[in-house]
């Protein structure tokens, strides 16, 4: 991905999925694949921050995206360079600079509900009161539609071996139209939600006329980092919790849940989607 920042990264691959020798109930020998999982110790200017498990699909997004989210680093111009070894599971990022008062972030620490327990440092749902996103702009029951079928005909690791969670963002042009913009796979939702945030902060790139997806719930965590990346849709297949919404209520997010086929349940700020006829009145 082109990018207007001058960071060194590293382009670290791992084997995504392995095949394994499983017996079923009959007593049948068969082979069937599993996503893989390992650790990854982020080091921020040589002082351990945390070790996240991860799938290891986009690691150098993961760990840009999870200082971003986290804010303790304030711009992509402060890093100098981002190196991922599998060999010692480790990410090492070194900056040219730090502002952040990294002790004053960390002693405050939030496990959320995240599949293998996210963290969150800091007063992050306090500062939430100063995100408000503006009223627009509309997205048409067409492009929810479009969207969520795109979705179900990815091809995706979930298809070949399940246990992953995945996250997407898409880029809406000036007849409605959706395209994918990015598209993660990892072992939980904080995760992928990380990664895109990076690959978006990586560009420069704005959330206000993006659409996020996960087909996992919709947390007070997946909120705060639709928020913080300014971006006003937020879609699920899956369900959410009553502090997911009430954040979405403060920052003014539209969330769709259940969304299949041609269904989909709007929780907040419905004014943003246009239907293709009149709601029908209950």
């Amino acid at each position: 991905m082109a990018s207007p920042h001058n960071i060194q990264m590293s382009s670290a691959s791992v084997p995504l999925v392995h095949e394994v020798q499983i017996m079923d109930e009959a007593g049948r020998i068969k082979n069937t694949h599993i996503p893989g999982e390992r650790p990854l110790t982020i080091y921020l200017d040589k002082r351990e921050v945390v070790t996240l498990m991860t799938l290891g699909s986009a690691p150098e997004a993961l760990v840009l995206g999870y200082l971003r989210n986290q804010r303790l680093v304030e711009s992509p111009d402060d890093i100098a360079s981002i190196q991922v070894d599998w060999e010692t599971d480790s990410a090492a990022v070194k900056t040219h600079r730090s502002t952040v008062d990294i002790d004053a972030l960390t002693s405050k620490r939030v496990v959320t509900t995240g599949c293998g327990q996210g963290t969150m440092f800091g007063g992050l749902i306090e500062e939430m009161s100063e995100i408000r996103l503006s009223d627009g702009p509309g997205l048409s029951q067409e492009a929810i539609v479009a969207l969520i079928d795109d979705i179900r005909t990815h091809d995706s690791i979930y298809k070949k071996s399940g246990s992953v969670h995945a996250c997407a963002v898409f880029e809406r042009d000036g007849n409605d139209k959706v395209r994918l913009l990015h598209f993660i796979e990892d072992v939980g939702r904080h995760n992928a939600v990380d990664s895109i945030s990076g690959l978006m902060w990586l560009a420069d790139k704005p959330g206000k006329d993006l659409i996020f997806f996960t087909t996992g719930r919709l947390t007070s965590e997946m909120v705060i980092k639709g928020a913080q990346m300014g971006i006003p849709f937020l879609m699920t297949r899956s369900g959410m919790t009553l502090m997911g919404l009430e954040l979405a209520r403060k920052t003014n997010l539209t969330l769709l849940s259940r969304c299949s086929g041609k269904h989909f349940e709007i929780f907040n700020a419905p004014e943003r989607v246009i239907f293709t006829s009149p709601p029908v009145a209950s």
